[in-house]
């Protein structure tokens, strides 16, 4: 493990995953935390934006194009999509490793990006040598991203989305350990809360319009979808419908999925509850619970956890799989800090919290 300290900055640091990513790096006990960016908030101290950092921090938020931003170490981009198209190249050429939260990156194949993104593709030649963020299930390419940074080579680490987070991980060990049916669809229904869309509103995420109130939205086309089918080598079998709730953070994603004929009559809640356990031995991060027991937003709020509840439904055939995660941790800053750590050199858990706000 290493033991120097790592300059690190901030892009687009005010919006909701970029002040979770402040949150986490100050208290951090091997990054300093040096450049906080926002066009929007540039000169704003940091404490006057959020007054929950009063006393805690003197930072100031400066331009994206900081020049202090290629002194870093490392560069965490909390940015919209393209935006990291712009930025992400340079910081690489200057030397500094980035890690984007943005979905600019995530796809590997950038005619499928444009497709659904509706923009060009500007640095499709990365998409070679980036590392994948999803620890749990990319442990091998982020080991090699370490391996690179060790030698002083920057890297490039695209993080997972939170809808595909917590859908992947509650459903990646059933489709790996071949228990699933290898063509009939994988219905995703998933709950997100309002700071999943961002620090700038919109009608659906008005006060008015998002409290006491539940909908769907972009069914049969929301933009994780293709994420989703790469992460579980699905293609063209996910139909995901996510909804916003009205919650500050969290996430929940319900996963069904058709077991495959030959293992369904063999199979217990209580082997598939062990053989995800098993798979997921080692990982810091998440928590398989008891066969019958169902995961909840608020047991993880806070935490970078993923709790995974297991539902075995033999008159149908079918395994429900449940993930929550709070969206704005595990589901961006956190699992962008869990890729820092492991990229860096540095015990996977540093600086995160495993344990949620209790009440």
């Amino acid at each position: 493990m290493s033991e120097m300290t790592y300059r690190v900055g901030v892009v687009g640091a005010a919006g909701y995953a970029g002040i979770e990513l402040i949150r986490l790096l100050i208290a951090h006990p091997e990054f300093e935390l040096a450049v906080i960016t926002s066009n929007a908030d540039a000169g704003t101290p940091l404490a006057a934006a959020y007054p929950a950092f009063t006393g805690v921090s003197d930072l100031a938020f400066t331009t994206h194009d900081d020049p202090a931003l290629a002194t870093c170490d490392v560069v965490f981009l909390a940015v919209p999509h393209t935006a990291a198209l712009a930025q992400a190249p340079g910081l690489l050429a200057q030397g500094v490793t980035v890690i984007d939260l943005s979905a600019d990156y995530r796809l590997d194949d950038p005619a499928v990006f444009e497709q659904w993104y509706a923009a060009a593709h500007t640095s499709p030649e990365l998409l070679v040598t980036r590392a994948f963020g999803l620890p749990e299930l990319f442990a091998e390419r982020l080991a090699r991203a370490a391996e690179g940074h060790a030698k002083g080579e920057a890297q490039l680490v695209a993080c997972a989305g939170c809808y595909p987070t917590a859908t992947s991980l509650a459903a990646a060990p059933a489709l790996r350990m071949g228990l699933v049916d290898a063509v009939a669809p994988i219905v995703v229904d998933a709950i997100s809360g309002v700071t999943g869309a961002g620090k700038t509103p919109g009608a659906r995420t008005h006060f008015c319009h998002a409290d006491e109130n539940l909908e769907a939205y972009n069914v049969c086309r929301h933009r994780h979808t293709p994420e989703i089918e790469q992460i579980l080598a699905a293609p063209g079998r996910v139909v995901f419908t996510p909804h916003l709730a009205p919650l500050r953070r969290g996430l929940l994603s319900t996963v069904t999925m058709v077991l495959a004929k030959d293992v369904a009559a063999d199979l217990t809640a209580a082997n598939i509850v062990e053989r995800y356990r098993a798979f997921y031995a080692g990982r810091p991060f998440v928590q398989v619970l008891d066969a019958g027991a169902c995961p909840q937003t608020a047991s993880v709020v806070g935490s970078n956890v993923c709790q995974i509840g297991l539902a075995l439904d033999a008159r149908t055939g079918v395994l429900v799989a449940m993930g929550a995660i709070d969206n704005l941790c595990k589901g961006a800053a956190g699992q962008a800090v869990q890729c820092a750590n492991i990229v860096c050199g540095l015990a996977e858990s540093a600086g995160l919290p495993t344990s949620a706000l209790p009440v």
